[in-house]
């Protein structure tokens, strides 16, 4: 026998007071913490093409000024300390052009499905913001160790191409005097 109409509508006004409304709040929270993540993964792939080029600035210099000064041969100070040079920006440059698999930008959908929408109990869009929201900010901070140390390799990177640029002149300068 169907339940009478006024008992379903009462039904459905319990179940719609049991579930919290959306909070648009929530939504705002999770588009800006995706929008740190976002910025971040374009920070590790600017640094990625900045290394490129840092290898193309490093190979040209060494060949334009190294060629000049290892023209008598590898035998002085100022050559030796090029060709160093040389090779640990090669070091820094394999090492910012790495694959870090253990950096997260993105979740697993069957993880996402499993969690939010097939499990005993499904989360509202808030629900799925808020915990979404606090897991990218994990994501992002743990992300960010790896950046910083990218960041810095790539610094340290750059002020040993300027020493290598000098260096090479001083070898240069040596054989003319």
């Amino acid at each position: 026998m169907p339940e009478p109409e006024h008992i379903t509508q009462a039904a459905s006004r319990a179940n719609a007071q049991a579930q919290p409304a959306d909070d648009p709040r929530l939504a705002f929270v999770y588009q800006e913490a995706l929008r740190g993540l976002l910025q971040q993964q374009a920070a590790v792939e600017s640094l990625h093409n900045r290394a490129a080029t840092l290898v193309f600035a490093a190979s040209f210099a060494s060949s334009l000024l190294g060629g000049r000064a290892l023209a008598d041969g590898l035998g002085g100070f100022w050559e030796w300390t090029g060709v160093v040079l040389l090779l640990a920006i090669g070091v820094l440059t394999v090492f910012l052009l790495w694959p870090y698999y253990n950096l997260s930008f993105r979740f697993d959908a069957a993880e996402l499905l499993a969690d939010y929408v097939d499990s005993p109990t499904p989360q509202t869009m808030s629900g799925m913001h808020r915990a979404l929201a606090l897991r990218i900010k994990d994501d992002w901070h743990d992300n960010g160790k790896i950046v910083r140390r990218l960041r810095e390799a790539f610094q340290l990177a750059l002020v040993l191409l300027v020493v290598e640029i000098l260096v090479w002149m001083f070898a240069i300068a040596a054989q003319a005097g």
